[in-house]
């Protein structure tokens, strides 16, 4: 494996990657992590597996789509607001044309023999990815015998006994607290390679590497963003209402 240190992608291949992205992204979000994973951690080397795991549980906790959350975060953290940009909106559009493609075909051929029995025959190849995904996300991020019991728990929970998911999500932390106060070791999620480590080679944002200064939290710049976010919300109702009128969006929230 090769332990040389990979070059920082310029924007125009960020710009590629992340338009590939969208339009091969299958199998939903655990299919779409585990091609980031693949690519972005083992083949590019853009970012290493320990910071790329640590952000996929912040992002798991976060609400809203986990896959999108985690693509955005990684082209933010590369190229800063552009990165973030380009890697959230391509990571929807292409896949947005073909659902409206697939849709299209689905409403106007769905009944003809030969089409309706390509649409079943995706489904068992999809079922395949999201298996392969999980497995191959699971296997890297349970490390040790007390991670894979706490997961197993969950999935009896959820499965079995039908337990709302933010009562897992918060069993499951107050659980890794406690594990990480008992036996630290048995919840690290990896230690720190040692450069040129053959099982884990260099990546562009390594285990050691300095936060960049965009990334550094500051209050101005999060009051910032706040006033900001809240424009583009305000913004967007006041359109709906020009176009719409009040009592359509009254109507929407009933």
């Amino acid at each position: 494996m090769n332990s040389a240190l990979p070059k920082a992608p310029t924007r125009a291949e960020a710009l590629r990657y992340w338009w590939k992205l969208g339009w091969i992204s299958f199998g939903g979000p655990a299919g779409q992590i585990a091609i980031m994973h693949r690519e972005l951690v083992e083949q590019q080397r853009w970012i290493s597996e320990r910071r790329f795991l640590h952000a996929l549980n912040y992002c798991m906790v976060l609400p809203g789509p986990e896959a999108q959350q985690l693509a955005t975060y990684i082209g933010w953290l590369m190229h800063r607001t552009w990165g973030g940009i380009v890697a959230g909106a391509l990571f929807v559009l292409p896949s947005l044309f073909v659902l409206i493609a697939l849709s299209w075909i689905y409403m106007a051929y769905g009944d003809v023999p030969e089409v309706a029995g390509a649409l079943y025959g995706v489904k068992p190849a999809v079922t395949a990815i999201v298996l392969h995904a999980a497995w191959r996300i699971g296997s890297r991020a349970l490390t040790s015998p007390p991670l894979w019991a706490i997961a197993a728990a969950a999935f009896v929970a959820i499965y079995v006994f039908a337990v709302p998911f933010p009562a897992i999500v918060l069993a499951a932390g107050l659980l890794g607290a406690l594990g990480g106060k008992i036996a630290p070791q048995q919840f690290a999620s990896g230690g720190a390679h040692a450069a040129g480590d053959a099982a884990h080679p260099p990546a562009v944002i390594d285990d050691d590497t300095p936060t960049p200064p965009h990334a550094r939290f500051r209050w101005p710049h999060l009051f910032v963003v706040v006033i900001i976010g809240l424009l583009l919300w305000l913004g967007s109702l006041g359109a709906l209402v020009v176009i719409f009128g009040r009592d359509f969006l009254l109507r929407r929230g009933a």
